[in-house]
């Protein structure tokens, strides 16, 4: 793929990225504050994060793996039940990671 083409795309990317944000804006006021847009949205967010978590946590490049970070992502969930402040649960979910590393089970 050459350069140009490359540009190009980023060059479109970009407009359709900033149209979609333009449109935005110009949605009415009123059709936000309607309770399912509310719901949606807030659905939405959740939906795209739980998503993240996912890739991240069972993919290698193209390959499905499981390792170290579902250990790590179930150590986190633990501590989100029990009520554990954010600080402790990132820490403990890459202790939890490293300890299992460092053991050879990654």
């Amino acid at each position: 793929m050459s350069g140009a083409v490359v540009w190009v795309a980023i060059l479109a990317a970009s407009a359709v990225c900033f149209a979609t944000k333009l449109a935005g804006h110009r949605v009415p006021e009123h059709w936000l504050a309607h309770p399912r847009v509310a719901r949606i949205s807030a659905l939405v967010t959740a939906a795209l994060l739980a998503a993240l978590v996912a890739v991240q946590t069972f993919t290698r490049g193209q390959a499905l793996v499981v390792d170290a970070r579902l250990a790590a992502l179930a150590a986190a969930a633990v501590a989100l039940a029990l009520r554990a402040p954010f600080v402790v649960v990132v820490v403990l979910a890459a202790v939890v990671a490293a300890v299992l590393r460092a053991a050879g089970l990654a």
